[in-house]
């Protein structure tokens, strides 16, 4: 009998050629002791410039200034109480507005905004030491010393 449609895969008979051609290998089986956990980034608590984005380094002087953009730390933008939409762009209770947001102020309600960030990276923080020599990161500078370090005797 001559087929209408010469397509592969058409007819039954070739479906069936089809699954013999499998193997009947049984996949292995992974041992588990529980649910699998699931591969998380961490989470990390960051201070950046509002201005430039500058990761600020742990133990920065609040009421120093910006390393790159020279901004005032200890300014509204910085406040974790600046917004926009509240009265006197401040959501704590303030007697008047203060004019420029970006300018060093004394409020007494200051708290320096840190967010909650992904760490999906390692973030070099710049050294503040005065001495000439740089300082030790714990990783060769380059790719050929870390490879003749693992064969050192």
């Amino acid at each position: 009998m001559e087929r209408k449609y010469k397509h592969k895969g058409y007819s039954e008979r070739d479906r069936d050629d089809k699954k013999r051609e499998r193997p009947a290998e049984p996949k292995p089986r992974q041992e588990q002791m529980g649910p699998r956990t699931p591969r998380m980034v961490g989470t990390v608590m960051r201070a950046r410039c509002s201005n430039c984005g500058t990761i600020l380094a742990p133990g920065f002087d609040k009421n120093g200034q910006c390393p790159k953009c020279q901004l005032e730390l200890h300014s509204c933008k910085q406040c974790v109480h600046f917004d926009t939409g509240a009265q006197f762009e401040c959501t704590q209770p303030i007697p008047e507005r203060i004019p420029r947001k970006d300018a060093k102020n004394n409020c007494t309600f200051f708290e320096f905004r840190m967010t909650v960030e992904k760490d999906t990276s390692p973030v070099n923080y710049p050294s503040v030491s005065t001495s000439a020599a740089p300082a030790p990161t714990g990783r060769p500078d380059d790719a050929r010393k870390a490879f003749e370090d693992l064969f050192k005797k």
